[in-house]
């Protein structure tokens, strides 16, 4: 746990979590990578190694691909969007991601503490809800943000600035907590209190440097901040 943050000194009044789901909630990155490689292989582009692929975990399909191939056509990146989210379909039945150890303990104990957890992700609806029914958490989630649900994603505000007005609440009374610097950009440009995890698919270092207010090893120390 990074000792930088002390929640008494700052006053902490948090009334809401939100959540990245992938690197944060959902261990994906196998399933992800192995589908955005089969995909690159099959388009006849250069095949990305593992860490490229995963730094473009928390953005869309979309915006992934564009940033790795940022000299392609949008035709181009459809296809790859859609031959990816094919393949991705195959991969989750065949490696299917996991929730993190301690999630369901710490989603149990922010319930019991009258914290409302919410979603806040890239991924699309389909795709999210498909994971939540398969896990029993459909009703888990008060506010879930997916990538059809604001004009504009991560590292923008729209999601938090929506799960707020949602909720009736202000922008210091939410953390946003994800593994990715975007997730940390996102909650600051909405006037969030940030925390990054180290157990994804970002390190210590990149969510200091965005910003993080904290960064935690595991969801569990999460519980040591909002007593």
């Amino acid at each position: 746990m990074e000792e930088l943050f002390d929640a008494g000194e700052r006053n902490m009044d948090i009334r809401v979590v939100i959540f990245d789901f992938d690197g944060t909630l959902a261990d994906t990155r196998k399933a992800i990578v192995v589908a955005k490689q089969d995909t690159m292989q099959k388009a006849g582009l250069e095949v990305k190694d593992e860490e490229t692929c995963a730094s473009t975990i928390g953005l869309t399909a979309k915006a992934g691909f564009r940033l790795l191939y940022p000299e392609l056509a949008e035709e181009r990146i459809d296809e790859l969007v859609i031959e990816y989210r094919r393949r991705f379909d195959e991969l989750k039945v065949q490696m299917p991601p996991e929730r993190f150890p301690g999630v369901d303990h710490v989603l149990s104990v922010l319930s019991e503490r009258g914290i409302t957890s919410t979603i806040a992700t890239s991924r699309n609806t389909r795709s999210l809800r498909e994971f939540l029914a398969q896990w029993n958490m459909s009703d888990t989630f008060r506010v879930i943000f997916c990538q059809e649900d604001t004009p504009r994603l991560k590292p923008f505000p729209d999601p938090v600035l929506r799960t707020l007005e949602a909720l009736s609440l202000r922008s210091d009374q939410a953390l946003v907590v994800g593994d990715m610097p975007v997730d940390i950009e996102m909650g600051r440009s909405a006037g969030a209190y940030t925390c990054g995890v180290t157990y994804g698919n970002s390190c210590k270092e990149d969510l200091l440097s965005a910003g993080a207010d904290f960064v935690i090893d595991s969801i569990e120390e999460l519980l040591t901040y909002l007593r």
